[in-house]
């Protein structure tokens, strides 16, 4: 198996993100992150926060519930946004036609851009029943379909591809299917900052991928060598906010290869046009 990873040190959602996001949170009420006791706990408060908060996020970022690839400070964040996934097909070199499970799938937009784009039959997992509900009614909006006729789980086409949503959990999701090697890809877009075991994730997506199946993360990781002072200021902050980014790139490279992924390549920002390769 192989896992492509990359980082999204050179991430933005733009620079009046944090404006919009006051007005936005205030209008609709959404919930700040709290302190959890127990992983139960915490993935309760993670579900109860976006059934709260689904429906202002599309708001602010649109079908697309991730950060965008920027190439110029004058582009929108659609398009950096969809410059992302075409990024992450490019260096995965994934192949059109393929079966490819999204997980924390968010709206399901990068699960329809996949089935729409690359013709590729998507199922979109999200811990989160609200998200399924919206990801189902976009989808079958896309194509002029009545949505409440769509039950959770149903295929929808979208030109050569389809698109289905499920709700599950990241780390149990292979108990799901009856049967192990389901997907040609397992694809994760900063979800995986938020699984509180990582490697349990890596073990569930080593269950479902074929033989020569690809992994594909893109998410926050911790830079190496970082100061004290930067520790403090960049990292405890976004840490705080119950994202998890004290994985270093480095060390990513173990924790795959106990899940049994044989190789690693990563790019690390947007000045890092070559993919490198994890040792």
């Amino acid at each position: 198996m192989s896992a492509t990873a990359l980082s999204s040190d050179a991430l933005s959602n733009g620079q009046d993100g944090h404006n919009d996001e006051s007005v936005l949170s205030e209008q609709y009420g959404t919930p700040a992150p709290e302190q959890h006791s127990s992983i139960a706990l915490l993935k309760e408060r993670i579900r109860h926060h976006y059934g709260q908060a689904s429906e202002y996020y599309y708001t602010l970022w649109g079908e697309h519930i991730h950060h965008g690839y920027f190439l110029d400070s004058s582009e929108t964040k659609e398009r950096a946004q969809v410059r992302l996934i075409q990024l992450l097909l490019d260096r995965a070199q994934l192949e059109k036609g393929i079966e490819i499970l999204d997980v924390g799938c968010g709206l399901g937009g990068t699960s329809r851009f996949l089935a729409r784009n690359h013709h590729c039959h998507v199922t979109g997992i999200t811990i989160s029943a609200k998200q399924v509900e919206m990801a189902i009614k976009l989808s079958a909006d896309e194509v002029n379909q009545d949505h409440a006729s769509k039950a959770v789980g149903d295929s929808i086409k979208l030109e050569d591809g389809s698109v289905r949503f499920l709700e599950l959990d990241a780390e149990r999701m292979a108990e799901y299917f009856p049967t192990q090697g389901v997907f040609d890809c397992v694809w994760i877009s900063e979800a995986m900052s938020h699984l509180p075991d990582k490697q349990l994730f890596f073990q569930n997506a080593m269950k479902l991928l074929r033989p020569g199946g690809k992994l594909v993360v893109a998410d926050w990781f911790r830079a190496d060598d970082l100061t004290s002072s930067q520790l403090d200021a960049d990292i405890k902050p976004i840490e705080g906010m119950a994202s998890d980014i004290s994985l270093e790139i480095a060390p990513l490279a173990d924790v795959l290869e106990m899940a049994c992924f044989s190789h690693h390549c990563v790019l690390s920002s947007s000045t890092d046009k070559s993919p490198r390769e994890l040792d």
